[in-house]
């Protein structure tokens, strides 16, 4: 099995243009055909109409293409705030899920700006778990990505929500990048406390000592590492580009289209060399 049969690369076309359709015209000639819907036409995801969900089916028809997670920006508030709001928006989610036939809806563990860390966290594994029973009922999957700044910053933490909520409708979006830049090695520790609930993946590389961007495989993400022990470990799914490559920000990230580019050619330089290395055993084992 090569890594193109197991792995597939999705990316987040905001981080190329507004307008969906030049998203997708550039994400096609890079061989990438699945979309993160997290902003279109300048609009969050979670602002979309009735008549801009209607004409981005029609985009993604025109190329060939599909909404493979709603990245939606639930979970980015203020702990201490009302809680309602970001029930509606999960309501949301859960129609646009449906719309554009996709399981996956990405929501992160709120900030606590406001409020001491642990007394935090009884509130935040409160709503996470109401959001798990909406899922649940939907039929739909939460993606918990890891975030600086979020309740679910560090893998323990991370690890902690999973074991706490205990749903099978929200497992863990690992980001290789959101790690490094809070310090933590995302394969040598990261990898082996989340790997039971992890199911997609989310590809970014940082340099932590200049808390900058670049491509993967060039960063402190450990990217390769990550990459060798998901072919090892037989995980099948998104590898979901988010370069930040130009602009990146708590709330988006921006690459342009050479960047995006730049960023899709290294991650399938890293797929190649695993090919590589594993044909190179399979000759020494004969």
């Amino acid at each position: 099995m090569t890594a193109d049969d197991q792995f597939t690369i999705s990316g987040f076309g905001d981080e190329i243009a507004s307008d969906p359709d030049e998203q997708l015209a550039v994400m096609g000639r890079l061989g990438i055909r699945y979309l993160d819907l997290r902003r279109a036409w300048d609009k969050g995801v979670l602002d979309l109409t009735e008549a801009d969900v209607r004409k981005l089916q029609d985009v993604l028809a025109k190329h060939g293409a599909r909404i493979s997670t709603i990245a939606s920006p639930i979970g980015k508030t203020e702990i201490d705030q009302d809680g309602a709001f970001e029930v509606g928006r999960l309501e949301t989610a859960i129609k646009l899920a449906k719309a554009f036939e996709t399981p996956y809806i990405r929501l992160f563990s709120f900030y606590h700006t406001n409020v001491v860390h642990e007394h935090s966290r009884d509130e935040g594994m409160r709503r996470l778990s109401t959001f798990a029973k909406m899922a649940e009922q939907a039929d739909v999957t939460l993606l918990l990505e890891n975030e600086q700044l979020l309740w679910g910053d560090t893998p323990e933490r991370c690890r902690e929500i999973m074991d706490t909520v205990a749903s099978p409708k929200l497992r863990v979006s690992f980001d290789t990048g959101n790690y490094a830049m809070i310090g933590v090695p995302a394969y040598d520790v990261a990898y082996p406390l989340v790997k039971p609930y992890l199911i997609h993946m989310q590809i970014k590389d940082v340099r932590t000592a200049h808390r900058d961007h670049t491509v993967a495989g060039n960063g402190d993400g450990q990217i390769p590492q990550i990459l060798a022990a998901l072919k090892r470990d037989g995980y099948r799914g998104f590898l979901a580009l988010e370069p930040h490559l130009k602009i990146a920000s708590q709330a988006s990230g921006f690459s342009g289209e050479n960047l995006f580019q730049q960023a899709a050619e290294a991650l399938r330089g890293l797929l190649a060399n695993l090919d590589a290395a594993a044909d190179q055993g399979k000759t020494i084992a004969r």
